[in-house]
């Protein structure tokens, strides 16, 4: 939004922003952890993740703001105001409306954009703003290392849950609370990976603007996707060689979206289909395993990426789970003690997340 070199001035009024807005994604979700029904709250590792969303949220709370004369609050509070606020791009208008609806009153005065996007002019600013900047980047980035072992404890969590309860299902209302919680996660880590991406803005392509690729190439991604799972596969399986991935790709196509999203979708899929060629043909048999096939659609308004397998699919019963939390048709896997570590191995299948947070990232 800021473009790849945003001022001073902006970064300030965006970690102002982030400042504010952090603490209150954070705390909702530590509410709804202590809510948790049916004595989930209880679970060891639901404890373990609650205790670092609480303590993520203290980390921002206790960062003292910076101390600034009154001529600059002055000068920024200045550029916050609307008319001396560059107007945002605006959207393309949504044909279902009728153009008469008048805006709602509850609706704040100030559109968000102008709430943390000014145009502050490039002046010496007093060292306070850029230590502040830099002490919030680090805080924020703390925080997202913090939380990188988030999924899999709460994996964990609910593994432990269904222990005690003899069950292999989980109910609805849970269900929705994880689909809220990881939507939740992603759009935090998303918030914060691009504030950072964006305050070490020198250091990234040209064609990023923060976490956000201009030119996706989608071809260069699904590689990346299809090294990194094979060699996943042939680790947890013991394999010299996995199955073969042939992609179809027409050309290089170029679209924007954040990379690591893409690739995270691609890898999710591709270990699913690797598994189950592998376990339907053996491990010995790495010469004979028919290839997974990566075809990438580009149409006139969309583009498809499909994954085909003879792994032998999902069992019918299977189907109406495949999008819930926890069924997989993988071994259940237990982690080691060091699993809330931010640099563990997970295991390449057997929580059962592939799919449902893959889908959430999609729709990110």
């Amino acid at each position: 939004m800021f473009g790849q070199k945003p001022s001073q001035g902006t970064l300030f009024k965006a970690s102002q922003f982030l400042h504010e807005e952090l603490p209150i994604r954070l705390a909702h979700r530590v509410k709804e952890l202590e809510e948790l029904p049916r004595n989930l709250n209880e679970m060891p590792s639901i404890v373990k993740v609650k205790n670092w969303y609480a303590q993520s949220f203290q980390d921002l709370i206790d960062l003292p703001p910076p101390q600034l004369s009154s001529a600059m609050r002055d000068r920024l509070k200045h550029a916050s105001k609307n008319g001396d606020s560059r107007t945002l791009p605006p959207s393309v208008p949504n044909p279902s409306l009728r153009r008469s609806m008048k805006p709602n009153s509850l609706h704040p005065s100030v559109p968000i954009g102008h709430r943390y996007y000014t145009n502050i002019d490039e002046v010496d600013f007093p060292p306070e703003i850029n230590e502040y900047t830099s002490t919030f980047v680090k805080t924020i980035e703390a925080i997202k290392r913090r939380h990188d072992p988030v999924v899999t404890t709460m994996a964990q969590g609910i593994l432990e849950y269904k222990e005690r309860l003899k069950s292999d299902l989980i109910d609805t209302d849970i269900q929705q609370f994880l689909d809220r919680f990881y939507m939740s996660r992603i759009g935090i880590r998303m918030l914060i990976g691009q504030h950072s991406a964006l305050y070490r803005g020198p250091y990234r392509r040209k064609d990023y603007v923060g976490v956000i690729c201009t030119k996706t190439n989608i071809r260069e991604v699904a590689l990346d996707a299809i090294a990194n799972s094979r060699f996943i596969c042939e680790d947890y399986y013991g394999l010299f060689k996995a199955p073969e991935v042939q992609m179809f790709c027409p050309g290089d196509i170029e679209f924007m979206y954040v990379p690591s999203h893409l690739n995270h979708m691609i890898f999710e899929l591709l270990k699913n289909s690797l598994r189950a060629v592998v376990e339907r043909f053996g491990t010995d048999y790495e010469d004979e395993y028919p290839p997974i096939k990566l075809v990438i659609a580009h149409g006139k308004e969309d583009i498809t990426i499909k994954i085909s397998d003879e792994g032998g699919g999902i069992p019918r019963s299977g189907i109406p789970l495949v999008w819930t939390y926890m069924y997989t048709t993988a071994e259940a896997q237990e982690l080691e003690q060091d699993f809330n570590q931010s640099d563990f191995k997970a295991p390449m299948a057997g929580f059962g997340y592939g799919l449902p947070i893959s889908r959430l990232v999609s729709l990110e």
